[in-house]
């Protein structure tokens, strides 16, 4: 088939965002023709991507409105024109579309990212079949949680809530849904928005697994084993608010475990906050945050660590959890989002989300319970990363898509058009 991807965030070897995009292209490609339409913004880092490893498959067209590349170098805590410029990329994403349709005749449309369901992709008013998704961000930090949350943390959830209302006012958003032939929701809380907008039929699976290539696999797989004489605890993220981390350090100090270490891997707004929390809990000493590192470097750590935590108040994915498990280490988390849905009973650890209190005591009783039997966490994570290799492999999810596909544009599609390498070939509108 010659699919037409729409992907704003597309960029190899970043997380989040750009990530699901890149990888979704890629996966893509392994069996179909695919022509992105991208930001500027990320050209850079594809073009240098191809240029070492050129895909015949994968075409990219580099489009921004007003020729406006956004500036993702800036150090801002709250990008609040990221999203007018989302949206009038849209718009723009739609008057290229047609073009490059006319001209190449696509078999289908699909929009990857961002992965939010309340802001329209407008590839929905082409003249073919289109999917929309993996899409989320309905998951929300419940109430009890927001007793923890300063003043700016409450205005963001507040904003934050009231960007999905007025999003799903949009009259655009509402057709975007209605006109899909497949969504695709990463979690049950945005599929239950999506057939409240009128949307059917559905798929809900998370966008994480688009990460884990088998390079990835291979390398996590190659991380040294769990140590079974210490146990050492380690969250990767972002330092924000809705992220869970004090609620971790809050578990790791109820916990008492005087032998045992929490690592902490990320900077953000919330690092001054968390290291004072640490210290007022009088486990400062074993309590260690590294700051920034690359992505080698934070999965040397989690080599070096025994168990992810990860109590994140809404996360849409939460990939860092896959990543773990891919490492055979179990993830502790709370019942929410991504990272509820990724872990069960027998790979993991999850705790339900009914109060601070009552959350942080689970966990602390979890933590308790693996420093007192690390052969268990060695168990786990065995499992874990098996039940990754078989679900969420690149492999997998090519299959899925394939699959995907097929059921939207009924007809036996033909091998996919090899046509000459084109690389880093790129069309600047």
């Amino acid at each position: 088939m010659k699919v037409l991807l729409s992907a704003y965030a597309c960029e190899p070897n970043r997380g989040s965002e750009p990530g699901v995009g890149w990888n979704m292209a890629k996966t893509i490609a392994s069996k179909q023709q695919v022509h992105v339409l991208t930001s500027a913004t990320h050209r850079a880092g594809i073009e240098a991507e191809l240029a070492n490893h050129p895909d015949p498959n994968l075409e990219f067209t580099y489009l921004d409105p007003f020729r406006w590349v956004y500036d993702w170098s800036r150090e801002k805590r709250i990008q609040v024109d990221v999203h007018l410029h989302y949206y009038l990329w849209q718009i723009k994403a739609y008057q290229v579309a047609k073009v490059l349709h006319q001209q190449q005749a696509f078999d289908l449309a699909h929009h990857v990212t961002y992965v939010k369901y309340y802001s329209p992709s407008f590839l929905a008013w082409l003249p073919i079949p289109f999917i929309w998704g993996p899409v989320g961000g309905a998951e929300a930090a419940p109430a009890p949680f927001w007793q923890d949350f300063k003043l700016r943390d409450r205005l963001y959830e507040t904003l934050r809530t009231i960007g999905r209302t007025v999003g799903e006012l949009d009259p655009f958003v509402r057709m975007t849904v209605r006109r899909s032939a497949m969504l695709w929701a990463t979690t049950q809380d945005t599929a239950a928005r999506l057939r409240h907008l009128g949307g059917a039929p559905q798929r809900v699976f998370v966008e994480s697994s688009l990460h884990l290539h088998a390079d990835d696999l291979q390398r996590l797989a190659a991380l040294p084993p769990v140590s079974q004489t210490s146990v050492r605890f380690i969250s990767i993220g972002r330092l924000l608010h809705w992220k869970g981390f004090h609620l971790g350090i809050r578990a790791f100090a109820a916990a008492n475990l005087p032998n045992a270490e929490f690592w902490i891997v990320g900077t953000g707004p919330e690092a001054e906050n968390l290291q004072a929390l640490a210290e007022s809990l009088n486990v400062a000493d074993r309590v260690k945050f590294f700051g920034y590192l690359p992505q080698a470097q934070a999965m040397e750590k989690l080599g070096q660590a025994s168990v992810l935590v990860h109590p994140s108040l809404h996360d849409s994915g939460g990939w860092v959890c896959l990543e773990a498990m891919a490492a055979a280490r179990p993830v502790l988390c709370l019942d929410l989002g991504g990272p509820g849905a990724q872990v069960n009973s027998s790979i993991g650890f999850k705790v339900p989300a009914t109060t601070p209190t009552d959350s942080v005591q689970k966990m602390a009783q979890i933590m308790q319970q693996l420093a007192q039997n690390p052969r268990q966490i060695q168990t786990i994570g065995n499992a874990a990363q098996m039940h990754v290799q078989a679900t969420y492999a690149w492999a997998q999810r090519a299959v899925f898509l394939d699959q995907l596909y097929a059921e939207v544009v009924p007809r036996v599609a033909a091998p996919p058009v090899v046509r000459t390498p084109v690389g880093a070939t790129a069309k600047q509108p």
